[in-house]
């Protein structure tokens, strides 16, 4: 199909005309149900709709067009509003995607550590470019911009786990073992990369008990920690003035009553906000009134226009 997986002018992403196969009686019913516990998490339903798409990713393996009219469906959205969505973020995929998306990072440190003569090489060696699937189904090859691991580069993802510090020999071996079936533990976290369905059910919101598992952070990132609490180092406070472990408590807690920021007893000043004078609070508090409210309601200032 000469435009698989590509959105027409119309804002309809093309898919093949299998694709659109309603699905099984039981499959949908399944679906129904999580998208049930997917939609209750958010105050306008929706904001489900990045979820819902990996869930129907972790059925199909891609975004596919019965996917597409689920979603629209399940949302009270126009199919192009869904497809709009799915052809803007690279983690949708727009056609059958392998069983694990091989991710070489070819960013500006990664690709002078190696990256780039590990693109090559696995690219060759596996007779595919980016996003493109091997003959078996198994690997698919992605040239990824970064994977927020640059201490560890050249970096490689497998289904976004992370393999660090690696080679064309032992991206090699990475993509040999997976096509093998074997058995691959990344880097640092679960101890063992799952499939893509998998990870999509994840990314859905749906936990699989493996987020613990493993090393969170290597040694790279936690180096600084390492140096400033052999040498007692500490960051500035408010003032631009330098405090140490050994300084008197009851001081430090005078300072804090005086600005209003919390002290060592975790209370708040003066201010009763926690925070130090001249200081906001976290971004996660918003400044203004949501546009739309829970139910589709406007907001306060918009209701008299």
């Amino acid at each position: 199909m000469e435009h698989y997986g590509l959105q027409s002018a119309a804002g309809h992403l093309t898919v093949a005309p299998e694709s659109k196969e309603p699905y099984a009686p039981e499959v949908l019913a399944q679906l129904h149900a999580d998208a049930v516990q997917v939609v209750a998490r958010y105050p306008q339903a929706r904001s489900a709709l990045l979820p819902l798409l990996h869930l129907v990713q972790s059925v199909d393996g891609y975004v596919t067009g019965r996917g597409i009219d689920f979603c629209a469906e399940v949302l009270d959205l126009t199919t192009a509003e869904v497809s709009g969505v799915a052809t803007f973020y690279t983690q949708y995929k727009r056609h059958p995607n392998g069983e694990y998306t091989v991710g070489v990072c070819t960013n500006t440190l990664c690709a002078i550590m190696g990256g780039d003569q590990i693109w090559d090489e696995v690219s060759e060696y596996l007779g595919i470019g980016h996003d493109e699937t091997t003959a078996d189904g198994r690997i698919t090859l992605e040239r990824v911009e970064c994977n927020a691991a640059c201490d560890f580069a050249p970096v490689v993802m497998a289904n976004w786990e992370f393999f660090d510090n690696q080679t064309p020999e032992s991206t090699k071996r990475l993509v040999d073992d997976l096509r093998a079936g074997k058995a691959v533990k990344p880097s640092r976290g679960p101890n063992r990369v799952c499939t893509f369905k998998q990870v999509s059910r994840v990314l859905a919101g749906f936990h699989d008990g493996l987020a613990d598992e493993g090393v969170g952070a290597g040694p790279a990132s936690v180096e600084g920690l390492r140096l400033a609490r052999e040498n007692d180092w500490t960051a500035p406070d408010g003032d631009g003035n330098r405090h140490t472990s050994q300084q008197d408590s009851t001081t430090t807690q005078a300072s804090a009553d005086a600005s209003g920021a919390p002290g060592p007893s975790g209370a708040a000043g003066a201010s009763g906000t926690g925070l130090a004078a001249g200081r906001s609070s976290s971004t996660d508090s918003h400044a203004n009134d949501a546009d739309e409210k829970p139910g589709a309601q406007p907001a306060a200032d918009e209701k008299g226009k």
